[in-house]
Formats: C-alpha cells, sequence, structure tokens
C-alpha cells in the first residue's frame, strides 16, 4: 500500500512538473490555444493530477465548486472572450475603460471589445500560473458542455440546449422560465437541480442575478464553437510582459517609495520591524481598545475583533484608522502595480498605556513596516528590495537597520482543520529538495495556554494552491519530510532574507525571524478545500493571537 500511494505521489509530483515546464514553453513562445495541440500537455497534466481543489474534474459532469472557487478569482465576462490577453503595467489606467477586479484575486482586467480580455499581470510568475491554471480548468469544462449538447458532426444541437438558449438570449427572464433554464442547466451539467440551485445563489450579484446561468451559457458557446471548428480560443502574453518578468520593476518602485517616506519620517536609522500580514490585524491590535471599547459594553478583546471583521461595522474601522494616523501611522496605498498596500508604524507616538499592549515592558524606538500579502514568487521580490540598500538617499546609500522580519500567512492544513495554528521550522520547495531551515522565535510554547489547536514541523512552499493532488500530500505529511501544511510565499522571503543577512550584509546577520500560519482549509479532507468558502469569523482569533505574539516579542525587543 506504501508503494502505491509512494507511486502515486510520484505520478503527481510529475504531472506538476510537466505542467510547468509547458507554462514557461507556452510564455516564451507567446501564444497558444488551450483547447489545441499546444493545449494539450497543460490539459493532460491538470486530468492526470486531478488536484483537490478542482474536484471532479476527470468525470463527465461539471465541477461547480470548483467553477464557483475559479470564477471568484477571474475577471467578470472572461467566459464570453475567445481572446485573452496576459498583458504587463502598459499603461491601460489612462484609458478611459473601466478596470474589473476579481473579487479574491488583486489584478486588474479590461475588456477590450466583446472578444477580448486583456488581464495585467504584475505580481510575477506566480500570477501567470495561477490564472492559466483556472482558465484550462474552465476549458476543460467548457467541453464537458459542449460533448453533452453537440450531437453529431454537422452541428446539430439537443433541443435542451436550444431551449436554455432561448431563455439566457432575453433580456427580460420571468421566474417560471428562469426556473424552467435551471432544469435544462442541471441536465447540461449532468448535475442535480439542488446543487445547480445552491451555486446560482453563490454567483449571483445585484447586477448580474443570473450569473451562473450566464456563465454556462457563454462557456458552452464558445466549446461548441471550438469543437465545430469555427472559432478557436487563443491565449496570447503581451511582449511587454514577456520582457519584464523577473526583471523586479514593481518590486523596486514599491521599496524605494517605503524607503524615501522613512527618510522623509527621519526613521531611516531606527531599529526596523517588517511584517507581512493584513491591513487590520496590527492596526486593530494597537488601536481598538481606545475606540471600541471605550463605549459602555467593554467588551473583551476576540469581541473587539470579531466586531471589527463584519462589513457593517465601517465606521469603527474608520475610527481606528483615524486614531493611528494620529499617532504616527502613515498608509501607503500601492501606486507601484504589486497591490501590496503598507503600514509604517512609529512607536514612539504612540500611546500603549491606551492599548492591549498596556502590560508589556516596552521599547518604543522602533519603527513597524507592515505589508500586505505578497503573491507566491512575488514574496522574493518584494522582500528583496525591501531589504536591500537605500542607494537613493539623501546622504548615499543607507542600509536599513533592519531587526526583525515577522510573516503571518495563511495555509493549507494536513492535519488539522480551518483556524489552527502552524509553526514551521523550515521551508520545502515543491518538486525540489531546496530548503530553508531557520530559528523561529515563534514556537509552541507562545501558544500552550491558548485555546487553539497548534503543530509544529516543516511547511512546503508550493507553486500554485491549485495544483495540489491527495496522494502527494499525504506522502508529505506521513514520511520523513515533516510536513504540516503547504503555503505560496515562504521559501521565497526566507530565501530573500538569507540573501540579506548571511551573504550580501545588508541587513544584521542576527536578525530575528518568525514564522506562523493559520489554516484556510484541510486539502486532504473532501469537503474543507480553498473551494468550500472562506474562514469567515474563524479566522478571527488565529489571525489575532499571531499579531498578538508578534508584537510582543517586538516591543519587548
Amino acid at each position: 500500500m506504501k508503494d502505491k500511494q509512494r507511486t502515486k505521489a510520484q505520478e503527481a509530483t510529475q504531472a506538476i512538473e510537466r505542467i510547468y515546464i509547458a507554462m514557461r514553453h507556452l510564455f516564451n513562445r507567446g501564444f497558444y490555444k488551450p483547447m489545441g495541440i499546444s493545449g494539450r500537455t497543460l490539459r493532460e497534466g491538470l486530468l492526470a493530477l486531478q488536484p483537490e481543489i478542482y474536484g471532479s474534474i476527470g468525470e463527465d459532469k461539471v465541477e461547480l465548486s470548483g467553477l464557483l472557487y475559479v470564477l471568484d478569482r477571474l475577471p467578470h465576462g472572461i467566459e464570453e472572450c475567445p481572446i485573452v490577453n496576459l498583458t504587463g503595467d502598459e499603461g491601460y489606467q489612462l484609458s478611459n475603460m473601466k478596470s474589473i477586479i476579481p473579487p479574491k484575486r488583486r489584478r486588474n482586467c479590461y475588456r477590450i471589445d466583446k472578444d477580448q480580455m486583456n488581464v495585467e499581470i504584475t505580481r510575477g510568475r506566480s500570477d501567470i500560473y495561477d490564472i492559466l491554471t483556472h482558465l484550462t480548468f474552465l476549458f476543460i469544462e467548457s467541453h464537458k458542455i459542449a460533448n453533452r449538447v453537440v450531437i453529431n458532426d454537422k452541428g446539430t444541437l439537443t433541443s435542451e440546449w436550444l431551449k436554455f438558449e432561448k431563455v439566457i438570449l432575453q433580456d427580460e427572464i420571468t421566474n417560471d422560465e428562469l426556473e424552467i433554464a435551471m432544469f435544462h442547466c442541471a441536465n447540461i451539467l449532468g448535475r442535480t437541480f439542488e446543487e445547480v440551485l445552491a451555486v446560482h445563489k453563490a454567483l449571483a450579484t445585484k447586477e448580474m442575478p443570473n450569473r451562473l446561468l450566464k456563465v454556462i451559457y457563454w462557456l458552452g458557446k464558445l466549446a461548441v464553437e471550438e469543437v465545430l471548428e469555427i472559432n478557436k480560443r487563443i491565449i496570447l502574453f503581451s511582449p511587454v510582459l514577456r520582457e519584464r518578468t523577473g526583471h523586479h520593476m514593481h518590486g523596486e518602485r514599491w521599496a524605494n517609495r517605503i524607503k524615501r517616506e522613512l527618510e522623509k519620517q527621519d526613521l531611516l536609522d531606527r531599529p526596523i520591524h517588517i511584517i507581512s500580514a493584513n491591513m487590520h490585524s496590527v492596526m486593530n491590535y494597537l488601536f481598538s481598545k481606545q475606540t471600541v471599547t471605550s463605549s459602555k459594553e467593554k467588551p473583551v478583546k476576540i469581541e473587539v475583533f470579531e466586531r471589527l471583521s463584519q462589513p457593517e461595522n465601517s465606521k469603527e474601522r474608520k475610527q481606528i484608522s483615524d486614531l493611528a494616523a494620529e499617532q504616527g501611522m502613515t498608509y501607503l496605498k500601492d501606486v507601484s502595480g504589486t497591490n501590496i498596500d503598507v503600514q509604517i508604524f512609529d512607536l514612539a507616538k504612540i500611546d500603549f498605556d491606551k492599548s492591549y499592549l498596556s502590560k508589556v515592558n516596552k521599547e518604543t524606538n522602533a519603527v513597524l513596516i507592515v505589508m500586505d500579502y505578497a503573491f507566491g514568487e512575488q514574496a522574493f521580490e518584494t522582500m528583496d528590495e525591501l531589504l536591500k540598500p537605500f542607494k537613493k538617499a539623501k546622504n548615499g546609500p543607507v542600509n536599513l537597520n533592519v531587526s526583525s522580519v515577522s510573516i503571518m500567512g495563511k495555509a493549507g492544513i494536513l492535519k488539522g482543520g480551518k483556524g489552527d495554528l502552524m509553526i514551521p521550522q523550515a521551508h520545502v520547495f515543491e518538486g525540489t529538495t531546496d530548503n530553508y531551515p531557520f530559528e523561529n522565535e515563534i514556537t509552541l510554547a507562545d501558544f500552550e495556554n491558548e485555546d487553539i489547536e497548534v503543530s509544529d514541523g516543516h511547511m512546503i512552499t508550493v507553486l500554485g494552491t491549485s495544483l495540489q493532488n491527495r496522494e502527494m500530500l499525504s506522502y508529505f505529511k506521513k514520511s520523513t519530510w515533516k510536513v504540516v501544511g503547504l503555503e505560496m510565499e515562504g521559501a521565497h522571503y526566507q530565501k530573500a532574507i538569507q540573501a540579506a543577512s548571511k551573504i550580501r550584509n545588508s541587513i544584521n546577520s542576527d536578525v530575528k525571524v518568525r514564522y506562523a500560519y493559520y489554516a484556510s482549509d484541510n486539502p486532504l479532507e473532501t469537503g474543507s478545500t480553498l473551494a468550500s468558502g472562506g474562514l469567515g469569523l474563524t479566522g478571527v482569533k488565529p489571525t489575532y493571537l499571531i499579531t498578538e505574539k508578534f508584537l510582543k516579542q517586538i516591543v519587548r525587543q
């Protein structure tokens, strides 16, 4: 049984390797037809791998949970476009076209005309791999629809499809017509009416209440055109994107802006602590006690943080950000193209006695740089540039006095559930034996009195969350690799930190490093993958516990 599992894990690893080699080849080539001969390796690799997140991709029925996951990460309307053009930052924001931003991926997209969608890639190769994998899944599913509705070589379509099409193309759809269309849709997809109804509700927006049916229609329509040799879909890579990828242009602009702001505020020579997290947890932890808890009800910490995570409490969040600005917080909205916003906190200006850190012995001369989450390989680009000397300083090159780097991240857990914590001692690159051990300042002991499940071990830094296979992950979990979770940025961050501290000597060689992850999913459990939905309030407790441990160590340091 062990040999069988090992063989399946090896096959999965080989499939991932083939997929990435194919994507690099197609990128260098400049274009390809995803359902043609040029896209065959990608399709075959994905079908051989059968990633957990894409569920029933290998079956005849259309995968609905995977479809919901992918559509949240792709721009509205991309299913209607036979041409998808991946571009660099080429000035589209200067045009009159309105950018389309997917709900769960920060990338600018532009509908050029009825046939073409341009997707702006500014976050490196991981972003390219991510979108190509999702599009390959989408096209595979679309051909399942075509195979169900095309009756013969002459292009005859089933009466069910024709009735479905007639309803979808109407300007207004009555409730009775909608229900009939959903019955037809369920049969076309090979799914139950109940399943279709659930995804229909999940995808619906005010502007597009029938979005699922529109998506299914356009996926099917374009796939039918491909099957009947009427029109082939094509993916293009712009010359500018191919030229700039890997050159750190966006990361350099991003990092220099931060350093200029530090110089402007006379903070360059202060001890600097870098935190990769989100744009709310550090700020809320430092300032919410002065605002939310000043009310009569006096809620406890976790209740405050849960309240602040609710969409309807924007007024309280605004009070906190206003107070933070009064007490030394500078917010840098990204203009570099990295899509990574930054907060700079001058700890000397914070009233710690009114914060949740009032009982901690503090060193308050330090500066916090809080950067939003990077994406995959972008983590190396941004951290590498940030840790370099500031060459454009007024008085000549200046090394940053970086005392610590703390990384909080979301990760898939291999033993546990959503909201549990993982404390790594090393990162291992997927598909290679490259590994990055380090001394983590965060340990299990930091959480021994907290009511939360915590495990330690090693993390695997994957090339993409959408390519994870059950057998491969089981092997990493049970073998001597002792992997407890998977994420996308850890090894990239550590590579940059080690280069700066051990080789380039641009920061202190004894820089403190902290890593802690909270589980967003368990890819080994059916129904607990990323496609099963977000964390909701489950993520509040682990997010703020990690934030608390980071801040307590930083202010003591």
